[in-house]
């Protein structure tokens, strides 16, 4: 199967490229995400291997803040059966795990965000997921043309 890419969607005050950075190995889990069509996309799709844009939402500039690969592809996430997590959800179980997560690498951080207002106007990226009105998705598919034009965006593909 060929290799996807994504889009995954953080508040820097909760986790940043700069946390991950700092992470053992640049490695961290993606847990936390609480809905249903993300997790879909978690579970079913995101696989060993795949390319993320991680991306700084709710930032001044908002946008793509660096690259990151998959390491582990979907599983259970356990934050939501530890009744100590903020991720707690009293329904999901060992036999019924409702939320799934995978795990990143943080291969590359950009130099300067890429941000939202220069993807928007950038022909070729104006029918990505992330342009359209209404989308706040948190995990999103990225074609592989927008995968080449946001690294070029930002410096790292001539």
């Amino acid at each position: 199967m060929a290799r996807r890419y994504w889009l995954f969607k953080s508040e820097p005050s909760s986790f940043s490229v700069d946390d991950l950075l700092g992470a053992p190995g640049r490695t961290t889990c993606w847990e936390g995400v609480r809905n249903y069509q993300a997790r879909n996309l978690l579970r079913d799709n995101v696989k060993k291997g795949d390319g993320v844009f991680f991306y700084h939402s709710g930032a001044r500039p908002s946008g793509v803040a660096g690259i990151c690969v998959v390491t582990r592809s979907g599983y259970p996430d356990d934050s939501a059966q530890d009744p100590n997590s903020g991720y707690h959800d009293p329904r999901a179980t060992g036999g019924n795990p409702i939320w799934y997560m995978v795990d990143i690498r943080l291969a590359r951080k950009f130099t300067n965000v890429v941000p939202l207002s220069l993807i928007r106007n950038t022909p070729g990226l104006e029918n990505m997921v992330l342009c359209r009105k209404g989308n706040r998705l948190s995990i999103q598919p990225v074609a592989p043309s927008e995968w080449r034009l946001i690294q070029r965006l930002a410096g790292t593909l001539r």
